[in-house]
């Protein structure tokens, strides 16, 4: 008689997500550089664009009663943009390649590793390359004396926490995925019109309330108010609840994704 497993039973996580994110590691360093150009060319187009282009014509935007210079403004949200964005692509595509189209986790499984350990160490790798990559923009923001502000170093953690929120959410469409279009629903329903509500281009306070209700409890917005105050060296407003969202949509997120894996697998 088989007993029935619940797919949302607790993580049983161990220390052996290691192995497999040092395997990630190890494949991506073959693949380094134009990964990281092609991370990194993006934002800095939009920055350049935007935040040279229309900052001559703006000029600064108020938030929170503080004129800010829109170059400013704009690298403050878009960095929290990259980060969501190099999470986001590498916990869909690369993972489902691993998963479904090259059936790596399939030959992982066959060590002493388990799949709640799986799952864990994509997610991480996810955050690591969505690390990585905010690290070398801010490299570049610095060198063009956009923000010189110390609080950029506490900014650096919380980049790191927004990668791992936004991993964990792509892991959830990763296990509901049968092919790569499937993320196109998960581009143009969540991701665009959040990148819109939670303050990267243009302040928040412009829009309709309802919707600023809404925009409130996104976790880009979270990460947006957390590190924008830092690059102009002030310290957040409501940084707790902030982090609390963020680690709300982490917490909750990697649960059902992995629950959801479980049970593709089991099936």
């Amino acid at each position: 008689m088989t007993t029935h497993v619940s797919p949302w039973r607790a993580p049983a996580l161990s220390l052996r997500w290691w192995p497999v994110f040092r395997r990630n590691l190890l494949v991506w360093r073959k693949l380094a550089i134009p990964s990281l150009i092609g991370n990194i060319a993006e934002p800095l187009i939009w920055l350049v664009a935007f935040g040279y282009g229309m900052g001559a014509l703006v000029g600064s935007v108020r938030v929170e009663g503080a004129e800010v210079p829109y170059i400013v403004f704009l690298a403050s949200g878009s960095i929290c943009m990259s980060a969501m964005n190099a999470a986001t692509f590498e916990a869909l595509y690369s993972a489902f390649s691993r998963m479904h189209v090259q059936k790596t986790w399939d030959g992982i499984l066959n060590a002493p590793v388990v799949l709640d350990d799986i799952v864990l160490a994509e997610m991480l790798w996810a955050a690591y390359k969505a690390i990585f990559t905010v690290t070398a923009i801010l490299i570049v923001m610095l060198a063009l004396g956009i923000s010189a502000s110390p609080k950029l170093l506490v900014a650096w953690p919380v980049l790191l926490g927004a990668g791992i929120t936004f991993s964990c959410i792509a892991l959830i469409f990763n296990a509901l995925a049968k092919g790569y279009d499937f993320f196109t629903y998960y581009f143009t329903l969540f991701l665009t019109p959040m990148m819109f509500l939670s303050g990267v281009f243009f302040p928040r306070e412009q829009l309709p309330q309802v919707v600023r209700v809404v925009s409130d409890w996104l976790p880009l917005t979270a990460a947006v108010e957390l590190v924008r105050p830092m690059f102009v060296d002030q310290w957040p407003e409501h940084w707790l609840r902030h982090l609390l969202v963020l680690a709300g949509y982490a917490v909750v997120a990697f649960w059902i994704a992995l629950a959801l894996t479980r049970r593709r697998f089991a099936a």
